[in-house]
């Protein structure tokens, strides 16, 4: 471990010889490339150098302890080393995360889709529940959300909502939302006061560019229909909402969301080519998924992942065991101790496939 980390910091020190090189300072596309690479070492170099200090600080004091010392100093000394090596282990952790592999989706935005599924009327005010706690974290995050498709109820919820979240490292953070979520309550509908199970279906996938996923215009089937819902005298009488087949795979896309056909035809392009990657991504994931099963990772949709239990206030993701009460707080966007815990269970079982 130590000599990668000693590889990554002399690259490191070779690219910030380089972006203060003025020939390549000259040449703004380079210099952007090697500064950007730069950039995303200097987390991990910046911890393996204290890592070194406190190394050296250890042998230090190991030094200092051959050495004929009064009792009160070898007290000190011994406390001091005692120290270090609690502060090198942790560090030694934490370097070891840092150099597990990165998803290469990490950084890009993400489109999230969500629909109702048992429980009707409730499942879809639920969806909408979920709608509002993912644009408040992505508005606390100071991220952007743009609704790509939706198909809103009359009692305020979502039959299905599809939108993309756009900030740095949403995928990262998003990514283990993918999976179906339980909502405990009573419903606004139900006059007995009884408690009713719902469940709402989240799938969260990475944005993909057009370099990305290679789409043969002639292998799609684009369907025009006039848009339905709430939007005005346009859902009646234009045919602007678009449906989009991809033939050789069967994946269909719609959005009915704007006015225009041409900008709803570019937004039924963005999830396709999502879910087009998606698909590629699936059949690798196949080839290791024995080594998958133990993780945390991005969820199977299907999976039953979370429950939201409203008469006693609590959110429990049932992947990690983790359970918060703190309900209200999660509905309102609050959920960075969530994903936090699911990341670390994700980062550690990782851990265990590498040693």
């Amino acid at each position: 471990m130590l000599d990668k980390l000693q590889a990554i910091e002399d690259k490191y020190v070779e690219l910030e010889n380089l972006i203060s090189d003025p020939a390549v300072m000259a040449n703004m596309g380079e210099w952007q490339k090697h500064t950007k690479a730069h950039s995303k070492l200097s987390g991990l170099v910046d911890k393996f150098r204290e890592y070194k200090a406190v190394r050296q600080g250890t042998d230090d004091a190991r030094d200092l302890l051959k050495e004929k010392l009064d009792e009160d100093f070898r007290a000190m000394a011994e406390a001091e080393l005692a120290e270090l090596r609690e502060k090198g282990a942790a560090l030694e952790e934490e370097l070891r995360i840092l150099l597990l592999p990165r998803d290469p989706n990490d950084d890009k935005n993400v489109i999230i889709e969500i629909r109702g599924g048992a429980g009707g009327d409730e499942a879809a005010l639920f969806a909408g529940d979920l709608f509002r706690m993912y644009t408040r974290y992505a508005e606390n995050q100071g991220w952007k959300t743009e609704v790509l498709d939706a198909n809103p109820t009359d009692l305020g919820g979502f039959k299905e909502v599809v939108f993309v979240v756009e900030g740095d490292g949403a995928y990262s953070r998003l990514k283990y939302e993918s999976g179906v979520h339980r909502v405990q309550r009573v419903p606004a509908t139900e006059a007995s006061g009884r408690i009713h199970t719902s469940t709402v279906t989240v799938a969260v996938l990475p944005e993909a560019e057009e370099v990305d996923v290679d789409i043969n215009p002639g292998e799609l089937r684009i369907d025009t229909y006039c848009a339905s819902g709430a939007g005005g005298q346009h859902v009646n009488k234009t045919e602007s909402a678009v449906r989009i087949t991809h033939l050789p795979t069967g994946v269909v896309v719609q959005c009915q969301d704007e006015k225009s056909q041409l900008k709803n035809r570019d937004k039924a392009m963005r999830v396709l080519r999502a879910k087009l990657l998606e698909l590629a991504e699936e059949s690798q994931r196949a080839e290791v998924a024995e080594a998958r099963k133990s993780q945390v990772g991005t969820g199977d949709r299907s999976e039953r992942i979370r429950t939201y239990n409203f008469p006693q206030g609590r959110v429990t993701d049932h992947r990690i065991g983790l359970t918060l009460h703190k309900l209200d707080f999660i509905l309102n966007g609050d959920l960075d101790e969530m994903i936090q815990a699911l990341t670390t269970a994700d980062q550690s079982e990782r851990l265990k496939q590498v040693e």
